[in-house]
């Protein structure tokens, strides 16, 4: 079990990631991809993603085991800022860190992997070939879906917020996933190993993450600045499966919804959802009835622009990448 101490200090620095991690989501999703787990979230996923996969990552999968520790350089604190600032800091990281971090993964290898040894030997000139590596793996399995992982991550922040703005940080830690357990001063969670982190005034990152699944991760050194990776709930409420439609290619199916939604009060609707907001709600805003909200909402969330995930007994919609896309671009014509 993993235990990460709280002062009144850390509660107020307690913060949510304003976008999603790409380093660490393609860190994690290496994870997903050899893990036979999860195959309606990520079967499908894989299968393209191997598809797409035609450059090296051996090294990748030296330094990334199945399951246990990875190096915390891999995923820099920067990386929160975007792709290319968390590439940055990984290329410059120190030659002391990068062999004692690899220490600890060959530690954990049976037998030590000569992939690794060699890195710790050629030490910081393997570098390029590790940050190309990276490179074509995100472009084949994570590049191509990162509109829809902004959109989950979105909707996390969205039902998080609300949970702060309904009871402060206090509030936050309780709504997490429910591997996730908060008895002040101390948030547990289901671990691997038995651990205990003091935060020490230092406060928490709390970074969703959609190919982060069943535990949370955090960092190994416990001088680096606190994160809890943790996994962003799934989308709740989607459209009916089986059936015609959902053997339909998904763009095809989207093209179609796409020429439902054409007409103003729908553009009412999705103007309405704002930063989010549960059916009711929505149907408040629109000055529309709670059946017409919802009937709307499910016809944006098909088309790609709404997201919805359930919070309690209420549903909370928030609006995708793609239907903000929609909004900047002008009213939807009616």
């Amino acid at each position: 079990m993993l235990r990460i101490h709280f002062t009144g200090v850390d509660l107020a620095r307690v913060r949510m990631a304003g976008r999603p991690d790409a380093l660490w989501e393609t860190i994690l999703s290496f994870h997903r991809l050899r893990d036979r787990r999860d195959a309606r979230l990520f079967g499908e996923w894989r299968t393209e993603a191997r598809s797409r996969l035609n450059s090296e990552t051996r090294l990748l999968g030296a330094l990334i085991p199945s399951r246990g520790y990875f190096p915390d350089f891999l995923t820099p604190v920067e990386g929160q800022y975007g792709w290319d600032v968390g590439l940055d800091a990984l290329r410059g990281i120190h030659p002391e860190r990068l062999r004692r971090e690899l220490t600890l993964v060959g530690a954990g290898a049976a037998p030590s992997s000569p992939r690794i040894r060699e890195f710790m030997d050629g030490g910081t000139k393997h570098l390029p070939r590790l940050l190309g590596e990276l490179r074509g793996y995100h472009r084949a399995a994570v590049e191509p879906y990162w509109t829809h992982i902004q959109a989950q991550i979105e909707a996390e922040r969205a039902a998080r917020g609300r949970a702060l703005l309904d009871g402060g940080a206090d509030e936050l830690l309780a709504s997490l996933p429910p591997m996730l357990r908060w008895r002040a001063p101390v948030l547990e969670c289901d671990y691997p190993v038995d651990r205990d982190v003091r935060l020490r005034g230092r406060g928490l990152l709390l970074q969703p993450s959609f190919f982060c699944r069943r535990t949370a991760v955090t960092l190994h050194d416990p001088e680096l600045p606190p994160v809890l990776v943790y996994p962003a709930a799934a989308q709740l409420v989607s459209a009916p499966a089986g059936g015609e439609g959902a053997r339909r290619p998904v763009e095809e199916q989207r093209q179609k919804t796409l020429g439902k939604l054409v007409g103003h009060t729908r553009s009412v609707v999705l103007r309405a959802i704002g930063d989010g907001a549960t059916t009711s709600e929505l149907a408040r805003r629109a000055g529309v009835s709670l059946a017409s909200a919802s009937q709307h909402a499910c016809v944006m969330r098909e088309a790609g622009l709404v997201t919805t995930l359930r919070r309690g007994n209420a549903v909370l919609h928030t609006v995708t990448p793609l239907g903000a896309a929609l909004l900047k671009g002008g009213a939807v014509a009616s």
